[in-house]
């Protein structure tokens, strides 16, 4: 047997088998055992997300892919909830990044022309304690392409934040003005109170309600979501990653919600061709 790409998020992981929707000149390609990622978005042939073979497989660091049922690092691993303490397996350096969802394979329930819906049993084991269970819904036009995302309680509460991880080859122009920051610790951990943005490169979370728009090979995309917060990292040389979420990096400690048993959160991203 191999390891599981859950323990560790720079371990290579294959796309496996893919499927493709698309409207007009707009293609998205989907790798539903990889973490029901999308593997590759081309608008009038423009491939605009690292993909797999670039260079960087690991699990964490290509396409694009649901975080759920937590974004972003949990701090080492531990958090509280209903006065009991959990610690999940640490799978990037001394924390727990990003969930399970996007290092597990996902059911693809529906695959149209256009559109595609995808869904995952959380587990209920040492990765994640909980279960539930993620759906995800990929519709494309012409020229946009919206996402949506819910996590939802099963038999018993569980906390949650949601979200999406893109990693953009590294664009011309990134046009990003949000309100806030949270600074970070000596961990790299997100923390209040919040603060005036500070000049990038950035691997931060932002208070944000404002369109956020990356520039690459003549196109324009612009990106919004009823998330407020995002997370942009772009210290890489070959990438950003500008990320919607529910809530904030380490939300299980920080800024924690509960879903009550059957209940749900769910969140949506629109990208845009201008």
């Amino acid at each position: 047997m191999g390891s599981d790409p859950r323990d560790d998020a720079m371990l290579p992981f294959a796309p496996g088998p893919q499927v493709s929707i698309g409207r007009g000149a707009l293609a998205v390609d989907i790798a539903p055992e990889a973490g029901g990622r999308i593997a590759q978005i081309r608008h009038d042939g423009i491939a605009q997300l690292v993909g797999h073979g670039a260079g960087t497989d690991g699990v964490i660091a290509w396409g694009c892919y649901p975080m759920v049922p937590w974004a972003g690092r949990v701090r080492h691993g531990r958090f509280e909830s209903e006065g009991h303490r959990h610690r999940l397996p640490l799978n990037l350096g001394d924390h727990a990044i990003h969930g399970v969802g996007f290092a597990m394979p996902w059911r693809l329930e529906m695959l149209g022309e256009d559109a595609a819906e995808l869904s995952l049993a959380l587990p209920q084991d040492h990765y994640w304690p909980f279960g539930g269970s993620a759906m995800q819904r990929i519709e494309v036009g012409e020229r946009h392409i919206r996402l949506t995302l819910s996590a939802t309680a099963g038999e018993r509460a569980m906390p949650a934040t949601i979200g999406w991880h893109p990693w953009f080859r590294k664009p011309d122009r990134l046009d990003f003005q949000p309100r806030m920051i949270y600074p970070r610790d000596a961990d790299g951990i997100a923390t209040r109170p919040l603060e005036a943005p500070t000049p990038g490169p950035w691997d931060d979370c932002f208070i944000n309600d404002q369109p956020v728009t990356v520039e690459r090979g003549g196109q324009r995309i612009r990106m919004t979501s009823d998330c407020m917060h995002w997370v942009v990292f772009d210290a890489a040389p070959h990438a950003t990653c500008v990320e919607p979420q529910s809530g904030p990096p380490d939300a299980f400690n920080l800024e924690p919600m509960l879903l009550a048993p059957r209940t749900s959160v769910e969140a949506w991203f629109l990208l845009e061709w201008l």
